[in-house]
């Protein structure tokens, strides 16, 4: 474990120099969603977050997919992969037990830029890495001034969007001046803290600091091909009901 510890340190130091784009602030994020069979997904998820720029991701994701960008990096990642989920049966053979590692499950990365006006999905769709663009003007707001929630000890104002066909109530905090939050979300006077719609569909900030670690770029974008959101989600959908 010390050793994997040190790793990731050693990860994350060399993902800081080969970029200079630098987050006021980092927000964890439990998000859910309803999975297969309506069983319920739970996952954490990082933003970090400047008054310009932002970018939404899971650390686990973000650490093999900086190792895995280069030779080395991958043979390391694999090395840990082994060492930690390639166990021995009682019966005398050895077999994957994924669970045992830390191993990629989200490919979810967003990746808003306001100077360009435009945000960038990352993700995988019908089992294919791809990417879109859409402009950040897309996303309209209502704002309910005499709601409130408090989230983190902070109090929120509640807005509304109908936004891709689902109804979304979001909590901001006019304390925290940045027009970000998690997943897609944007364009409040405040950080995004905490939004749900009908369906089961949430996500809620766990924990808020400040921080100066590096905002990097994409690493192996050559390797995500470009398509639309109609699109990517026409192709995942077929995907699915063709597999079930």
């Amino acid at each position: 474990m010390r050793y994997l510890i040190a790793t990731i340190t050693i990860c994350f130091m060399a993902i800081a120099a080969g970029a200079q784009e630098k987050a006021d602030i980092l927000v964890s994020y439990e998000c859910k969603q309803p999975g297969l069979e309506r069983a319920e997904l739970t996952r954490n998820m990082t933003l970090l977050a400047n008054s310009t720029k932002s970018k939404y991701f899971n650390d686990i994701s973000l650490w093999t997919d900086s190792l895995c960008s280069t030779p080395e990096g991958k043979a390391k990642h694999d090395e840990i992969i082994r060492a930690n989920c390639l166990v021995m049966h009682p019966e005398g053979y050895e077999y994957w037990d994924l669970t045992k590692g830390i191993v990629k499950k989200i490919y979810t990365y967003v990746f808003n830029d306001l100077p360009s006006g435009q945000q960038t999905i990352y993700d995988e769709w019908a089992e294919e890495p791809c990417c879109y663009t859409e402009p950040l003007e897309e996303q309209i707001w209502e704002i309910a001034a005499d709601s409130t929630a408090t989230v983190l000890g902070y109090e929120c104002l509640m807005a509304k969007s109908d936004y891709h066909g689902r109804q979304w109530t979001a909590w901001f905090a006019t304390d925290i001046p940045l027009s970000f939050g998690p997943w897609k979300f944007r364009g409040l006077p405040g950080l995004i803290l905490k939004a749900e719609a009908d369906g089961g569909f949430s996500f809620v900030a766990t924990g808020l600091e400040k921080t100066d670690r590096i905002m990097t770029p994409m690493y192996s974008k050559e390797d995500y091909s470009k398509t639309s959101r109609m699109k990517a989600q026409e192709e995942h959908e077929y995907y699915i009901t063709s597999v079930s």
